[in-house]
C-alpha cells in the first residue's frame, strides 16, 4: 500500500513539475495526511473546506480512479481539475468527455485550462468571489469623508453614509466607511519601512 502511495505521488509530482513553493502549498493543503488512511477523510474534508478547495459535488466525478478512495480524492477540487486537464492532454480524451467524466461543465474545463496555462498549478486554486476591496470608496469619497471629519470629529459612519448618499448620490454602507477609516488609521500607525 505504501509503495502505491509513493508511485502516485511520484506520478503527480512528475506530471506537474512543481517548484518548491507550489509543492509546499500542496503539502500544506493536504497536511501530513497525504499518506493517511481513509478513516481520516473527514478531517481532510474540513481542511479542504477551510481552504475553499472542497469539491461541492464529488458524486459527479465518475472517473474510475477516483472511486477507489486511495490516492485520488473527488473532494479535492484542485486534484479533480488537474486530472481532468491531464486526461485530455496525456490520455487523448476530448474536452467534453473529460469535463463530463470529472463532473465539470465545458466552460469550467476551459477556465481551468486557461488558468493552468497562465499561472501553473496555483491557477487551479479558486479565487475569492466578489469585490476585492472597498471599490465604492474612491479617492474622491475618502477625501469627502476626511473633510467632514475635519469639520466634525465626532461624526459617525451612519451620518457620513447619509451625507454621501445625498451629496454624491452614492450608496455606501456605514460598515464599509468604518473599515476604510480603520485601515487608514492602521496605515498611519505603522512604522515606516
Amino acid at each position: 500500500m505504501e509503495v502505491l502511495w509513493r508511485e502516485h505521488l511520484a506520478r503527480f509530482v512528475g506530471c506537474i513539475c512543481l517548484d518548491g513553493c507550489l509543492m509546499a502549498a500542496y503539502i500544506k493543503l493536504h497536511g501530513s495526511g497525504i499518506f493517511s488512511p481513509v478513516s481520516r477523510r473527514n478531517t481532510k474534508a474540513e481542511r479542504l473546506k477551510a481552504l475553499r478547495v472542497l469539491n461541492r459535488h464529488p458524486e459527479r466525478v465518475r472517473a474510475a480512479w477516483f472511486q477507489t478512495g486511495l490516492f485520488f480524492d473527488a473532494q479535492d477540487l484542485v486534484q479533480v481539475k488537474y486530472e481532468m486537464l491531464r486526461h485530455v492532454k496525456h490520455e487523448g480524451a476530448s474536452k467534453a468527455e473529460a469535463a463530463t467524466l470529472f463532473g465539470m461543465s465545458r466552460p469550467a474545463y476551459y477556465q481551468a485550462e486557461a488558468a493552468l496555462e497562465r499561472e501553473g498549478l496555483a491557477g487551479l486554486l479558486p479565487r475569492q468571489r466578489g469585490p476585492k476591496g472597498a471599490h465604492k470608496l474612491t479617492a474622491e469619497i475618502m477625501s469627502f469623508i476626511e473633510q467632514r471629519q475635519a469639520q466634525d470629529p465626532q461624526i459617525h459612519a451612519r451620518a457620513l453614509a447619509r451625507e454621501i448618499k445625498t451629496q454624491l448620490n452614492l450608496s455606501v454602507h456605514p460598515r464599509s466607511i468604518e473599515r476604510a477609516l480603520a485601515r487608514k488609521k492602521k496605515l498611519q500607525t505603522l512604522p515606516p519601512r
